[in-house]
């Protein structure tokens, strides 16, 4: 059964930082393009940033500069570092994974920015 769990979101004040985890499990994680994506409430479900299986990384101009996505295939693990909070960076994050067909997501993290 695959699984991706995301972690780490929660509350913070404007210009404060957060790492959040999604760690898979059921897939060979290696092989797997890895995303995070954001949903606010009444907004489509938007591309945050993407890594690669070679490693090579994409993101929002909206987060160009403040967040960086990582990977630790050792650990089945894809990180988000997001630095320089605004409140427009409020919602729902979720992890994904593609390979080929297969195409996985996590339940989500909530993450809130506000003072």
């Amino acid at each position: 059964q695959v699984q991706l769990v995301e972690s780490g979101g929660g509350l913070v004040q404007p210009g404060g930082s957060l790492r959040l985890s999604c760690t898979a499990s059921g897939i060979r994680f290696s092989l797997y393009d890895m995303g995070w994506y954001r949903q606010a409430p009444g907004n489509k479900r938007e591309l945050v940033a993407s890594i690669s299986v070679g490693g090579r990384t994409n993101s929002a101009d909206s987060v160009k500069g403040r967040f960086t996505i990582s990977r630790d295939n050792a650990k089945n693990t894809v990180y988000l570092q997001m630095n320089s909070l605004k409140p427009e960076d409020t919602a729902v994050y979720l992890c994904n994974a593609k390979f080929f067909a297969n195409d996985y997501w996590g339940q989500g993290t909530q993450v809130t920015v506000s003072s």
